[in-house]
């Protein structure tokens, strides 16, 4: 079977976790399905020098966010299942609670409800008790939580560095090796006690 990977970007800042996925994704044998939120293509221009054509063209496959026919809003559409890479709070609590309004959290509730690897990277910062609340119930509904928290004992130089780390470590969740990931006790830390 073709290993195939859903990749959701929302609206939240940190849209770069969701290009650098696809990117490194792009030089493996996975195919990537996308949906980007029409928010995430109004963060994109903010916080990155590329085009939404571009982020659109590093994909196997892209959905619109509201393609309801999109073979990803299907249970019967095998994946690996799906990164949601930045995850806004809204985009969380609808994934939480299974009420979806877009093609990305349908995509997500799919997943889950098909036992599959639903990885949420949440970008939001502080957190209030609904906020946390939301965060049980993804965790509870199958879902991983994994805010974007950098790694320094990798002592990255740079962010992008501090990135593919990050996204590496994404993709340990799905058995991917993608040689991003200085790992502690192998390339740092060792005889550390």
């Amino acid at each position: 079977m073709t290993r195939r990977i859903i990749v959701g970007i929302s609206g939240a800042s940190g849209v770069i976790y969701g290009v650098k996925l696809l990117e490194i994704l792009k030089t493996t044998d996975v195919e990537t399905h996308l949906v980007m939120t029409k928010s995430a293509e109004i963060t994109l221009a903010y916080e990155m020098d590329i085009k939404v054509s571009k982020v659109k063209a590093l994909a196997t496959k892209v959905y619109g966010p509201d393609d309801i026919a999109a073979a990803i809003s299907s249970g019967s559409f095998k994946t690996e299942g799906m990164v949601v890479a930045p995850c806004s709070i809204r985009s969380l609590s609808e994934i939480a609670y299974g009420q979806t309004t877009s093609l990305l959290t349908r995509a997500a509730d799919v997943a889950l409800k098909e036992r599959r690897r639903v990885i949420l990277l949440l970008r939001e910062t502080p957190l209030h008790l609904g906020h946390i609340k939301s965060m049980a119930a993804a965790t509870e509904a199958g879902a991983i939580v994994m805010p974007p928290v950098p790694a320094f004992y990798a002592r990255p130089k740079n962010l992008d560095e501090m990135v593919e780390h990050t996204v590496g470590r994404t993709l340990d969740l799905f058995g991917i090796e993608t040689g991003s990931v200085r790992r502690w006790g192998e390339d740092v830390g060792k005889g550390a006690s």
